[in-house]
Parts: C-alpha cells; sequence; structure tokens
C-alpha cells in the first residue's frame, strides 16, 4: 500500500480523494490551512495518519508545509491539490503575489522543490486552461486589467506545465496532470454540471494504481482517459521559463 499526501485536503476534491485512498487501505496525510479546518479535516477521516497545518498563500508557509511533510517522513505519491478557484477578486499577499497566482502555481512549484521527492506527482489542472495563455511576460498581472477567471484558467495551465516540466527533469517520478471536471464543490459553485462521483477517482488512481495505464508519466487526464492538453502546456520553453520565474521569486530551486 502506498503513502500518499494531498495538498488542499480539508474540504472538496482533495478531501473525498483521500477518503477514496484511505478506503483502498493506503495511508493519507492530509492538509489544512489552520488548526480550526485540521480538526474538521480530523472529523472527516479519522483514519487519516495526519493532518499538516499551513498557509499556502505565503513562501514561508509553503516552506513550512514542505518541513512538516518532511518531517513525517518519504511519501510514495504526492497530490497538488490545493487551489483557489476563478471567481476570485485581486487580492495581493504578503509576498506582494496576486493570491490566485501564489496559491495555485507558486505553492504547487514550492512543495515540488522541497517536498522529498516521491515516486510519483498529480497536479490538478481544470479544463479551462485548455483556452489559456500562459502569460509569463505579466505572470502577476501587473500590466493586465485583472480577470479572476482568466487567473485562474493560467493558473491551471501553469500546473500541467510544472507537471510536464517534472517528468521531463525526473525521469524516474511519474509526474502527470489532469483535470476533474466542473463539478459542485464549494470552488466550482452550485451549478456546476460535471459528475462530483467522478471527480477525485483519476487523481487516486494516478497516485496509487499498480494498473500499467497509471503507470505513466508526463500525460494528461480527464476521467480515467487520456486527454490533449493546451499545446502550450508541453513547450519546454514556456516551462523552464515558469520555472525560472518561479525560482526567482521564491527563492528555491527545483534539485
Amino acid at each position: 500500500m502506498a503513502r500518499i499526501f494531498i495538498s488542499g485536503s480539508s474540504t472538496g476534491l482533495g478531501l473525498m480523494a483521500g477518503q477514496l485512498l484511505a478506503e483502498q487501505g493506503h495511508r493519507v496525510v492530509l492538509h489544512a490551512r489552520s488548526e480550526a479546518r485540521a480538526e474538521d479535516t480530523r472529523r472527516e477521516l479519522p483514519e487519516a495518519e495526519a493532518v499538516v497545518i499551513g498557509d499556502l498563500e505565503t513562501i514561508a508557509g509553503a516552506g513550512e508545509v514542505a518541513a512538516q511533510v518532511n518531517a513525517l517522513g518519504r511519501f510514495d505519491a504526492v497530490i497538488h491539490n490545493a487551489a483557489v478557484g476563478y471567481r476570485e477578486g485581486h487580492r495581493i499577499t504578503a509576498d506582494g503575489l496576486p493570491h490566485v497566482f501564489a496559491i495555485n502555481t507558486l505553492a504547487a512549484y514550492i512543495l515540488t522543490a522541497l517536498i522529498e521527492r516521491p515516486k510519483r506527482l498529480v497536479y490538478l489542472s481544470s479544463g479551462m486552461h485548455q483556452h489559456a495563455d500562459a502569460h509569463l511576460e505579466d505572470i502577476l498581472w501587473r500590466k493586465r486589467r485583472w480577470s479572476g477567471s482568466e487567473a485562474y484558467a493560467e493558473s491551471k495551465l501553469h500546473d500541467a506545465m510544472l507537471a510536464f516540466a517534472v517528468a521531463r527533469l525526473w525521469p524516474e517520478v511519474l509526474s502527470n496532470a489532469l483535470e476533474p471536471g466542473w463539478v459542485p464543490t464549494k470552488m466550482g459553485g452550485p451549478g456546476a454540471p460535471d459528475d462530483i462521483g467522478q471527480a477525485h477517482l483519476t487523481q487516486a488512481w494516478l497516485a496509487a494504481s499498480d494498473e500499467p495505464a497509471a503507470r505513466t508519466t508526463g500525460g494528461y487526464f480527464y476521467h480515467l482517459k487520456p486527454r490533449r492538453p493546451n499545446p502550450q502546456a508541453r513547450d519546454v520553453a514556456l516551462q523552464d521559463g515558469l520555472l525560472d520565474i518561479c525560482r526567482e521569486i521564491s527563492g528555491i530551486a527545483i534539485p
């Protein structure tokens, strides 16, 4: 059985994936932003090995979460689930960053760089990434008029780019991205049309399944099936550009 850490897993799809993996007999460590949320999470999944607490909005907070994860020992898989949604206003973090970028893009990069390298990495993207542009020249929205939906879509493109960059740089690690569908979670909203019963299956499958189709790398999936991502996600120059930006902003390099 595998040992799996899931970021952003106090509610929604992260918690659902954790519950499924625990039902399958895997050891699961969850993550909550605050102690209050952690208490709720422990009640929702008492079988969880631990709940790591920390706010991924800041560079220091993401680093502290990574340190707590490493203190628990080596993991077989990490699911990068933490995110804020497409209806967000333009809010600047203590580090001077748009909080959508800070949580959805930069935190995933920092956790990837600092958590001891697992056997598998899974990144949650979104179907909205298909029509996004990476906009590396204005990734912090200093020149453009803010659009929450565009910022979210860009960040989910960045997550797919990160997954494929890691697959290229770390060939011994299975690194994949997926879109769970537009489902009625707190982030997706009550009117979301896709099947909530399918939304958490692919990430759990990629993290722990021994099926040959799941033991791949550099893939993009939707409901357990391969799907073609936005071509920009596979552009090596854009991938390297994103890694350079994240390294410069965070002061942390991917090993």
